[in-house]
């Protein structure tokens, strides 16, 4: 192997690797900043970079890659190669980071909760509920004006916080 087909796959695996933190969340380019934002992503930045360096790999090894006017055209060629591919991770890493989201559901969206008590609710005190949320279970503390035994079919009538409510049997 050519030691400039080593250097880009070098180049290529350092892209890949910085790409898949990026794409996790990480924001190394927040390092020190957290204000840092510019007109290309680092998506955009990781992916042309590893396809440069695996692109300029393939081309290095079919072309022989052993003068510089090799290596030089190895590396347009890559370069060549990464440009529709750091085009994509844009278009990809902009539409994943301004993807539409269902809203946050909050204590009103308890009111009118079917669940089943889980803790039997005291005369006077609290026991707990199980309910769905936005699809999700929830398990709240109930109060009711009876009690409830355990297992029974429960109606939320009032959120009277964000983990309790008022129930009653239905």
């Amino acid at each position: 192997m050519a030691a400039g087909t080593l250097i880009f796959l070098i180049i290529g695996g350092a892209g890949v690797a910085v790409l898949v933190l990026a794409l996790l969340g990480t924001e190394l380019a927040h390092i020190g900043n957290p204000n840092i934002d510019g007109p290309i992503s680092l998506e955009t930045i990781a992916g042309f970079a590893g396809v440069l360096g695996f692109g300029g790999a393939i081309a290095n090894e079919v072309l022989g890659g052993r003068t510089l006017g090799q290596v030089v055209a190895a590396a347009g060629l890559g370069a060549l190669a990464a440009l529709p591919a750091g085009w994509l991770a844009a278009r990809l890493s902009r539409a994943a980071r301004n993807m539409r989201t269902d809203a946050t559901p909050t204590r009103n969206d308890l009111v009118g909760a079917l669940g089943v008590v889980v803790t039997p609710i005291p005369d006077a005190g609290y026991g707990e509920v199980r309910v769905r949320v936005g699809g999700q279970p929830v398990k709240l503390n109930a109060r009711a004006e009876r009690p409830i035994a355990l297992g029974a079919q429960i109606f939320v009538v009032e959120a009277l916080t964000e983990t309790s409510v008022l129930v009653e049997t239905y």
